[in-house]
């Protein structure tokens, strides 16, 4: 597995015409090594694979990375992997120019003499077709939170802080398997719901409050996300119909993803709906039906959807491709997972989220996420 990662690099090389390339982000030094400390980097040339680190973690390297030649520096990382690159010949080395921060990038050019470090190249883009492992700890983590879900819905009242709701599901998760959460913790109750990312607060929540759970575990270092809106108490006609035209979206976004859609078209489609059936929602509430965007284009309730309707995951909980208006995804490629999360956030009034994993397979897609989505009123 690691040896067919090693050679997905090499193919990059070979493309950009590149003699090696220096990893030092932690998820890709993970991914294309197997090794899980830190302070470390790997030069991987076309011939040769090399992991840098110092004595602490020497001993580990070589048990966890039996493809890679093991270099204990001991005067400096930095001073090593320029050593190293000077010592092996290399003419034109690439770099992770998303994660390599700047002062790292000038010491390591001043460092290796007649060497052209100018080019940043893209390994997460190496990560996006999951293999079967990785799908399987991806699935795992979706059910930790789906378990998660079904547990908090027994706990969830009126009275409860957000912080209170948050604790009891990262602990939830915890029990269940999840290392860590996958992110902040997202519980945005009552008028706080119109924020996208409202990670939880002191706010108690009240009776009749639409309550959005955006929330994600961690199995094996892969990364889960689900967002759930419920109703603490019954839910008036206009809560009701905003959840069931996002969750008319959310369906209809989860149909559209299969092989070979661009990630603009699921977006699209989902924000047309939003705009051919949210106009008697707006009206009732007396907010303009339509209103001219950035472009000067008549839009109607997507001007309340802001985000991007989905991304993919895995070793990170955000990562390519997505779905959004502005993807440069043209193709969803078979065993890709991505979310589809359409959401409608309108200011002093509160919001809703309808969140899924989805895996692109062969026939179209499979969602991972089974939480119902149903509207829920406690």
């Amino acid at each position: 597995m690691i040896y067919d990662r090693i050679e997905a690099v090499r193919e990059l090389l070979e493309e950009e015409k590149l003699d090696a390339v220096l990893v030092n982000k932690e998820v890709n030094l993970h991914y294309f090594s197997g090794f899980t400390g830190d302070s470390t980097f790997l030069v991987i040339s076309r011939q040769k694979a090399f992991l840098v680190t110092d004595f602490r973690y020497t001993e580990q390297a070589v048990q966890q990375c039996p493809e890679y030649e093991i270099v204990e520096q001991t005067e400096g990382l930095l001073t090593a992997v320029a050593e190293l690159s000077v010592k092996e010949g290399y003419k034109k080395v690439g770099f992770e120019g998303g994660a390599l921060i700047y002062d790292a990038y000038a010491a390591l050019k001043r460092k290796m003499s007649g060497i052209s470090l100018t080019k940043s190249v893209k390994l997460d883009e190496l990560r996006a077709v999951k293999e079967d492992e990785e799908i399987q700890y991806i699935r795992k983590a979706v059910s930790i939170s789906d378990k998660a879900f079904a547990e908090v819905l027994s706990y969830l009242r009126s009275g409860l802080k957000e912080k209170e709701v948050a604790a009891f599901m990262e602990n939830a998760m915890r029990v269940k398997g999840s290392e860590r959460p996958a992110f902040t913790t997202i519980v945005a109750s009552g008028k706080r719901g119109s924020l996208p990312h409202g990670t939880a607060s002191d706010k108690v929540i009240e009776k009749g409050d639409l309550v959005t759970m955006d929330f994600g575990a961690v199995y094996k270092g892969y990364h889960s996300d689900i967002t759930r809106t419920v109703c603490v108490g019954w839910a008036d006609d206009i809560k009701r119909n905003i959840y069931n035209l996002v969750l008319k979206g959310q369906l209809l976004g989860v149909s559209k993803v299969r092989p070979g859609v661009s990630g603009k078209s699921v977006d699209l489609a989902v924000r047309k709906c939003f705009d051919e059936e949210g106009g008697p929602i707006l009206a009732d509430m007396g907010l303009p039906v339509e209103e001219l965007d950035s472009n000067g284009k008549a839009v109607g309730m997507s001007r309340y959807f802001g985000h991007g309707l989905g991304h993919s995951l895995g070793l990170e909980i955000h990562e390519e491709p997505r779905l959004s208006r502005f993807s440069k995804c043209k193709s969803l490629p078979i065993n890709t997972l991505i979310t589809v999360e359409p959401g409608i956030y309108i200011p002093d009034w509160g919001g809703v989220r309808i969140e899924d994993t989805v895996l692109v397979t062969e026939d179209g897609r499979e969602v991972l996420t089974k939480s119902p989505k149903q509207l829920i009123e406690l």
